[in-house]
């Protein structure tokens, strides 16, 4: 059975990035489907699920890896600061985090320290605050 699976699959894409980001997206409108129960909802699971398998045994990799390169320009922004925030969230207790006023370079200080001078690596300013 794995030899044929092997065979079927030679010479077509496969999962990708785009196709885990489809995956993950239809499992989370179809379970939201579950619970509203909305015909949207439902042409929507099935609409994602079709792409997800289409994008999955395509054999035109030049597109598919098209796709995948500008799927991937448009998250990574948006992953760098989700885990800009899962950081700051799990170092809320021994830092705090400061915002430049000048270049809004994010600047982090221990805290427990009372006042403080902080220089900006980036532009050399100095910001006076409270840890």
């Amino acid at each position: 059975m794995k030899e044929k699976l092997q065979k079927f699959m030679a010479g077509r894409y496969g999962v990708d990035q785009l196709g885990f980001a489809l995956l993950i997206t239809c499992l989370i409108v179809g379970c939201l489907d579950i619970f509203i129960r909305s015909f949207i909802l439902t042409g929507l699971t099935v609409a994602l699920l079709i792409l997800f398998y289409y994008r999955s045994l395509s054999r035109n990799m030049y597109k598919r890896q098209q796709e995948n390169f500008k799927f991937i320009r448009f998250w990574t922004p948006i992953q760098k600061r989700l885990n800009l925030y899962e950081k700051q969230f799990k170092e809320r207790k021994t830092h705090k985090y400061f915002t430049c006023s000048n270049c809004k370079q994010t600047l982090r200080v221990p805290k427990g320290k009372g006042k403080v001078c902080i220089s900006c690596p980036k532009c050399k300013q100095d910001l006076h605050k409270r840890t």
